[in-house]
């Protein structure tokens, strides 16, 4: 990957619905290249999806929280990380080395709701213990990060 894959990556990363023929103006290469570089960077897995980034407020899920779970034993993690995928709510699940075992990043409308998952959470299996986290405003929210984005 050269600093022409990484212009590409960066305009794509501001804008996943630029044409080729934006990326080319923008970085002063010809849409045939832009596109013959998206592909490589798709075939080597570089760019994994191209998705859409919703407006959760606007979607009515006022409420990000983001939950510490830790469980009794080690055995129980695939159970609980398969639990964790499947819910609707968890929109981030990591499996982390520290005082914890997971943290999730919860989305949803009410306080109400929120109670409810903390029941689904608690009731996966191996959940020994939880801590919760409200998020009161959102500084940052990058998709991914660039190699060199200081």
């Amino acid at each position: 990957m050269d600093c022409i894959d990484l212009s590409i990556l960066k305009c794509l990363k501001e804008n996943s619905r630029q044409t080729a023929s934006m990326i080319s103006q923008t970085i002063n290469l010809s849409v045939s290249a832009v596109i013959e570089r998206i592909r490589k960077l798709e075939a080597k897995g570089l760019i994994r999806q191209y998705t859409v980034v919703l407006d959760e407020k606007k979607l009515g899920n006022d409420l990000t929280v983001f939950v510490s779970v830790r469980l009794e034993n080690p055995r129980c993690g695939e159970a609980f990380a398969k639990a964790a995928s499947a819910h609707p709510n968890i929109s981030e699940c990591y499996y982390i080395a520290g005082d914890v075992d997971y943290l999730l990043k919860i989305v949803t409308d009410s306080s109400r709701s929120l109670e409810l998952i903390h029941e689904d959470i608690k009731a996966m299996e191996g959940v020994a213990w939880t801590k919760t986290l409200y998020v009161l405003s959102t500084i940052k929210n990058d998709v991914s990060v660039l190699p060199g984005e200081v």
